[in-house]
């Protein structure tokens, strides 16, 4: 009678040993959780985009506690709680609600002051083309390419939203290496604004901006999304949540909805996504070549863009008269990373001349990338969808 007591209590111990972490865990994801660890220390330690970071790094974490398949836990396990929260990333629920709070929280005042900003947000979506056009030719799949280059618009909610429409194998890579990078930006960009730019041209002071009426607020994001889902209606979810947001700030009677949009909502939304992107980094899925490849594609993209930025800068100065002329260190603003780029061209600006303040002349270029962004999707995903 002890013996087979004894037997069953044995047998019950090994099937809980097979059961736990520690025997399922492999080396791939103890590498991972490496990774995880090293994103939250980057946020908290370094205030690299802890808001972005914090979320996917803990996610990256809760992704590669190693568990035995088949018990619902897993965020690719149909049912589990995880597997539910991350539909809203693989069906691009997530995406348009955070595009409605950036636009009820954005002021497209700048640009509105200064329309021609807006080439300048154009430009530095060449990043994502040309991105695009090297993806091809080292083996991707047009439709991978599309959902890899776009990591050059430094936007992750738009990344997120065209891989999982065109490529939702490669989503977990995509997404972790947009934020990633978007987290970098201060890193990445003030080498290049330097090599791209003479000391002269770092302290061009740029003419103060016109005041721009309640109205003309008013109608830009009702004329911004007919002008733009004309021309590519399929970045309406994006597109149409921005403008709907912005038109929210800008009526001046919907101050409770437009506070709701970029406070509450925003939060809670990006604290899903962030977890969520997280956990769909398990190691059995994210560490491939596939992987290493669009994080060289995706570095490779945001240095692109950058050049692009600030190189049609000084182009366009060839065609403006001497008082008119844009400081070429907002080039790199038209990427859609808001407002982090537009402080670096700031603090650069302030850097050569304590007198030069950039923040609202790069907050125009700085609110065009995230149209231009959004825009570049929405072509990708009319010719590749």
């Amino acid at each position: 009678m002890l013996a087979s007591i004894f037997d069953i209590i044995s047998s019950n111990l090994t099937q809980f040993w097979h059961f736990t972490g520690f025997y399922n865990c492999d080396y791939t994801n103890l590498i991972m959780i490496c990774f995880g660890l090293l994103f939250i220390y980057l946020a908290i330690k370094h205030d690299f985009e802890p808001m972005l970071l914090v979320p996917i790094g803990f996610g990256i974490l809760v992704g590669n506690i190693p568990f035995q398949p088949g018990n619902e836990i897993g965020v690719y396990e149909e049912g589990s709680v995880l597997n539910i929260l991350y539909q809203g990333v693989v069906k691009g629920w997530y995406p348009p609600l955070i595009f409605l709070g950036i636009g009820a929280m954005t002021d497209f005042g700048a640009l509105i002051a200064n329309p021609k900003l807006m080439l300048v947000g154009a430009a530095a979506q060449f990043g994502i083309f040309g991105a695009y056009m090297v993806a091809l030719a080292i083996g991707f799949m047009p439709d991978q390419a599309g959902a890899i280059a776009i990591i050059g618009g430094a936007d992750g909610p738009t990344a997120i939203f065209l891989s999982g429409k065109l490529a939702p194998n490669l989503l977990g890579a995509i997404a972790v290496c947009a934020y990633s990078y978007m987290a970098l930006v201060p890193v990445i960009q003030p080498p290049i604004m330097r090599l791209c730019t003479t000391k002269k041209e770092r302290v061009i002071h740029m003419k103060p901006a016109r005041k721009v009426t309640k109205n003309e607020k008013i109608l830009f994001p009702i004329v911004g999304l007919l002008l733009t889902c004309f021309f590519v209606p399929s970045g309406l979810p994006l597109l149409g949540m921005l403008f709907f947001g912005n038109l929210l700030r800008e009526s001046g009677v919907t101050t409770r909805l437009a506070k709701t949009a970029s406070n509450a909502m925003t939060d809670i939304v990006t604290m899903i996504l962030g977890l969520t992107v997280g956990t769909s980094t398990q190691a059995s899925q994210f560490l491939t070549l596939s992987t290493v490849k669009i994080f060289f594609l995706g570095a490779m993209a945001f240095i692109i863009a950058t050049f692009a930025g600030v190189l049609f800068v000084k182009f366009f100065n060839l065609f403006l008269s001497k008082d008119n002329k844009l400081n070429p260190l907002i080039g790199n603003a038209g990427v859609s990373a808001v407002p982090m780029a537009a402080r670096i061209s700031n603090d650069m600006g302030l850097k050569y001349d304590p007198r030069n303040y950039l923040l609202m002349h790069a907050m125009g270029p700085n609110v065009a990338g995230v149209i231009g962004s959004a825009v570049a999707a929405g072509v990708l995903l009319g010719f590749l969808g």
